[in-house]
């Protein structure tokens, strides 16, 4: 490979939040990858520092150049310039967003298990998670999720129900969306006038050979209702540079939207850079390695789990660094494993009922970590099984 994955990066002591932990513990929870940003894009950092002036920024051309061409060629969405607002993050515009297209006591639907900060969202601004969950059950693959459509239909079909949050690819599954599924579930929120806000930020980080089609790249219909977020952060481990868009074809929901971002729409002079630097020739480069290193990753953790934790089951996925692994066959409650992992292993993974649905039957790893610290958790893992199963 031309890019080096494998040697570890020392980020204690950096005031890094993933790694503000004990000194014998090993975080492989929050979505934050333990390998160096693309060269291309520190470059474009380092080079705009050097010029040592720092005062108010603007928003360039090649800016939005870079989002269209990008999104154009790796996911087949023909976005205008002019769909495009530049934002700090995806979170915080997210719940802009919510305010600006809904009152409290609404419902904003939300399959699950999802991302936990969307809940947070969504409750934080006075709104209700009208909670659909994911059906759970097995192929020839193995588990898998399914969409319950019987009740996702009376959860749109509430009047109370103004917006849906989308997690395109899904977090914590890595579930790449199929094309009929999100017309399907676009057709279901024309007919209940619902808004779709998806959230797209790990679109870039999918295993080889696969694509992830943006929810409003399916049909006129999606695109006429969705606000799509996007940002290069996750797949370019930048998410402290703030740099991210919405894009929204629709006018009328454009300046709705918009309109209600106030200073979000402020970003820092590296923002820029680093978005230009990441979504070039030379980011896909880097990113295309990266994402066969995570494929390998998965790959062996799957191997391990099948070979020395058969208790232990991961849900395959298509899309993410992120792992979802089934605990059933050893605890309903896998904050209680969580917990006494860490406690007696020093691994850090994420408790699965943070992500609600049917979390308590798992936990979420993360795999984007140097192989040498992708085996000493795997190890720690089962470790922390084999303790825990002793103990019970």
């Amino acid at each position: 490979m031309k890019f080096d994955f494998d040697t570890p990066v020392v980020r204690r002591g950096t005031d890094s939040a993933k790694w503000d932990i004990g000194e014998n513990e090993l975080p492989m929870w929050v979505a934050d990858m333990d390998f160096k940003t693309a060269p291309c894009v520190e470059l474009a950092v380092l080079e705009r520092a050097a010029h040592g002036v720092f005062g108010y920024n603007t928003f360039p051309a090649a800016w939005q150049t870079a989002y269209t061409d990008w999104w154009r060629i790796r996911h087949g969405f023909e976005m205008k310039k002019e769909w495009l607002a530049f934002v700090m993050g995806v979170i915080p515009a997210i719940s802009a967003s919510i305010r600006a297209l809904s009152e409290p006591g609404d419902r904003v639907v939300i399959l699950s298990p999802n991302y936990n900060s969307f809940f947070h969202l969504i409750e934080g601004n006075g709104r209700v998670s009208a909670e659909v969950p994911m059906k759970l059950s097995r192929d020839e693959a193995g588990l898998r999720y399914d969409i319950d459509w019987d009740a996702l239909e009376s959860a749109l079909s509430d009047p109370a129900a103004k917006l849906m949050i989308f997690c395109n690819p899904q977090n914590p599954t890595g579930k790449i969306w199929e094309r009929e599924t999100m017309a399907r579930i676009g057709d279901l929120c024309r007919q209940y006038g619902v808004v779709v806000l998806s959230d797209e930020i790990h679109s870039d980080i999918v295993m080889p050979g696969k694509r992830v089609t943006p929810f409003a790249a399916v049909n006129e219909v999606n695109l006429s209702l969705t606000a799509t977020y996007l940002a290069p952060t996750k797949a370019f481990n930048i998410m402290s540079l703030r740099t991210a868009a919405v894009c929204v074809a629709d006018p009328d929901l454009r300046k709705r939207i918009t309109g209600s971002f106030g200073d979000l729409a402020g970003t820092n002079v590296f923002s820029a850079p680093a978005a230009i630097a990441a979504f070039s020739e030379a980011g896909g480069e880097w990113l295309d390695e990266l994402n066969a290193y995570i494929r390998a990753n998965k790959d062996r953790t799957e191997d391990f789990l099948r070979a020395e934790i058969p208790e232990l089951e991961a849900v395959p996925s298509e899309a993410t660094y992120l792992i979802w692994i089934h605990t059933g066959k050893i605890t309903a409650d896998s904050e209680d494993f969580q917990k006494k992992l860490r406690a007696d292993t020093g691994l850090y993974v994420c408790p699965g009922v943070w992500y609600r649905g049917d979390g308590l039957q798992f936990i979420r790893f993360n795999a984007a970590a140097p192989r040498a610290l992708l085996d000493d958790a795997l190890e720690r893992l089962k470790t922390g099984v084999r303790m825990y199963k002793d103990g019970k």
